[in-house]
């Protein structure tokens, strides 16, 4: 009997405890929430004060954006340990951007991540309201996207090993396999440049730099800030200047929905004006946007 009595209350203990932990591991998950929460940052008052038009979007109550989150300091997936910027799940220029057009218009952020080239079409087949993705102004994209206004600018460079026969970006003319992200205009420019037979296309920035490392390319050419953030991350890389001329960064909607493309232009400069877009360059790469870019398109 007492033996019994002994398990019983040895029982009851481990109980007690479980109990315990599930309730600690509950208070914990509270406030992970509330700091979750804590991280949405306040609406500013002059975005606040904004008389605009109201909008139409492909799904009510939500800013729909397209963008390839493999292209730092534009766009990245967040940490699993992390939420991302105010709880999307994503971080970067672009995305924070995205979130206060969104804001603005008192709509919810949602992100489609998906390849370069089919965030460009998600655009142009209504699955999207807007490509935010370290895209750059064409004018052949420009044929069958709208371009918003300038809001960044970036220009190509070549990553190569730190031991490559390679020393300048003119040696790339002889011959050597040169991989790009699908669909970006260092993609174009590098297929006009030093032929199609010489040029492989990845999925994403980070799988080319992954076939360089692995000895599959001579070099990977692309925007100047995510090839630093490969370049870091990557023991053996750096980078070299290319032949190419610097970009301008904008945003696009589908061609003709102008009614979406002014409103947002007139949140992005309104950002641009006072400051934001600039601030939240700095926090990634110290970079500036220019309070009167002209316009892309």
């Amino acid at each position: 009997m007492k033996k019994l009595i002994a398990m019983l209350l040895a029982l009851t203990m481990v109980l007690s405890m479980g109990a315990m932990a599930f309730a600690a591991e509950g208070e914990e998950a509270t406030e992970d929430e509330e700091a979750a929460e804590a991280e949405v940052p306040e609406l500013p008052d002059y975005l606040k004060e904004l008389e605009l038009p109201e909008v139409t979007t492909i799904e009510e109550g939500k800013l729909i954006m397209s963008t390839n989150a493999q292209f730092p300091p534009y766009e990245m997936v967040a940490d699993a340990d992390s939420t991302g910027f105010a709880g999307t799940g994503f971080e970067g220029i672009d995305v924070e951007i995205a979130w206060y057009l969104a804001q603005t218009l008192g709509l919810e952020l949602q992100i489609n991540d998906i390849d370069f080239d089919a965030a460009m079409l998600d655009v142009q087949n209504n699955s999207s309201d807007m490509m935010l993705a370290g895209l750059s102004y064409s004018e052949e994209r420009d044929e069958n996207m709208d371009m918003s206004d300038t809001y960044a600018h970036g220009v190509q460079v070549v990553i190569i090993p730190e031991d490559s026969d390679i020393e300048t970006a003119e040696d790339l003319a002889d011959g050597k396999l040169i991989g790009v992200q699908r669909g970006t205009t260092g993609d174009m420019y590098c297929t006009d440049e030093y032929g199609e037979e010489n040029v492989q296309s990845y999925d994403n920035g980070a799988i080319a730099v992954q076939a360089l490392m692995n000895g599959q390319l001579d070099a990977v050419v692309i925007d100047q800030e995510p090839a630093e953030q490969y370049v870091a991350a990557n023991e053996g890389l750096k980078t070299i200047p290319s032949i190419f001329e610097p970009e301008e960064y904008v945003l696009a909607v589908d061609e003709g929905n102008t009614q979406l493309l002014d409103v947002l232009n007139t949140i992005l400069n309104t950002m641009i004006e006072n400051g934001l877009v600039s601030e939240i360059m700095s926090h990634y790469i110290g970079g500036e946007a220019e309070p009167d870019a002209e316009p892309a398109a």
